[in-house]
């Protein structure tokens, strides 16, 4: 009511009720004097219409004021002050029209000034101006919390992205100090593979930093850059790593955060199939249900005598479980509750699954 950029759009929800307030103390003019209805009504309805441009002036005044500065006595001081003197402008203004509407010496124009009209125009100016106050206060008060919240939500998206631009700068640092041996070994005794290594993991380098910088990608984005990770290693590997890759066409659009994947698959490879002296096969599918989408990367693990895997409850042993802790963590600053991340293991392999909501480029547009 009292938002400075609307006042002109809501100046007709002030002017009605300083007219009805007008009506009011006219009707107090008539029963506590000698005065005519008409009388009265033509003094006091255009005054109380410039009151009604006059009222969304106590917005301002209550702004002078913030709460976090506010004491009682200020606050009374400021309220009384402005109160007492806009009652006694607003009764001089209708003194003034009183003496213009008996010049015009018209039966229904003015009415006998006195001692009493006048307290009764204070108490009505101070009074209309009173509830001024209080109406603005409390709007005054819905601005502070809505500016509180916007304030909050910013710094929410402001740490939003800075948690999510540190996630992605966290790539495992083993995987290029192990691909580098690589090269720097098959330089030796295997120099086109060497040269393709260097190629694929300049690829996958440059395609990290690409997507890092945008918040979601593609899922067909995201499976490529673990293709070119999985090529990488299956050099490194030879045939003791396959891999079973089965993306529908109906979700190769879906949105994902950047290197979600990427890291799972990397675990798989390093807390799985490495210790594998006949390799094993790495899966990841991916489907859609309703309103989510559904991901799963499965990897073949080490007997339970050999390297023991824990339940979901706690994190693999060879591991920190740094990479499912900062999917969660960026899971849960994009979604928040919308989403899912679980983990288990039988005696032979390592599932993880992830549920998101499905989201498309077309649908952020609409």
């Amino acid at each position: 009511m009292f938002v400075p950029n609307s006042l002109l759009k809501k100046q007709l929800w002030i002017v009605l009720p300083c007219l009805c307030g007008g009506v009011m103390v006219a009707f107090i003019l008539v029963a506590s004097t000698t005065s005519a209805w008409a009388n009265a009504l033509f003094l006091l309805l255009p005054m109380s219409l410039f009151f009604g441009f006059v009222a969304p002036s106590a917005y301002y005044v209550c702004r002078s004021l913030p709460f976090a500065r506010r004491r009682f006595f200020s606050v009374a001081m400021l309220y009384a002050t402005t109160t007492l003197l806009s009652g006694l402008f607003w009764t001089g203004l209708c003194w003034l029209w009183n003496m213009f509407s008996l010049w015009l010496e018209q039966p229904w124009a003015g009415i006998q000034f006195h001692q009493n009209i006048a307290l009764i125009l204070l108490a009505a100016g101070c009074g209309f101006y009173l509830i001024s106050l209080l109406i603005a206060d409390i709007f005054f008060a819905f601005d502070q919390m809505n500016d509180a919240e916007r304030r909050q939500s910013d710094l929410q998206i402001l740490a939003r992205d800075a948690e999510l631009q540190m996630l992605r700068t966290q790539i495992n640092p083993h995987f290029l100090f192990n691909s580098l041996n690589s090269i720097s070994a098959l330089t030796a005794i295997d120099a086109a593979g060497a040269r393709a290594m260097t190629i694929e993991l300049a690829q996958f380098f440059r395609q990290t930093l690409a997507l890092s910088e945008r918040t979601l990608i593609t899922l067909q984005e995201e499976v490529q850059l673990c293709q070119h990770f999985l090529r990488i290693e299956k050099i490194r590997f030879g045939k003791k790593l396959q891999t079973e890759i089965e993306i529908p066409a109906n979700v190769k659009n879906a949105l994902i955060p950047p290197m979600s994947l990427q890291p799972l698959i990397e675990n798989a490879i390093k807390h799985g199939i490495h210790h594998l002296s006949e390799g094993g096969t790495l899966q990841m599918s991916a489907s859609r249900n309703g309103d989510w989408l559904h991901l799963q990367i499965s990897n073949p693990v080490p007997a339970p005598h050999e390297t023991q895997l824990t339940t979901q409850s706690t994190q693999p042993q060879r591991g920190n479980g740094t990479g499912l802790k900062n999917l969660r963590a960026r899971f849960h600053a994009l979604y928040q509750d919308q989403s899912r991340i679980e983990w288990q293991h039988t005696s032979n392999r390592f599932v993880v699954q992830l549920a998101l909501p499905y989201r498309t480029q077309e649908a952020a547009h609409e």
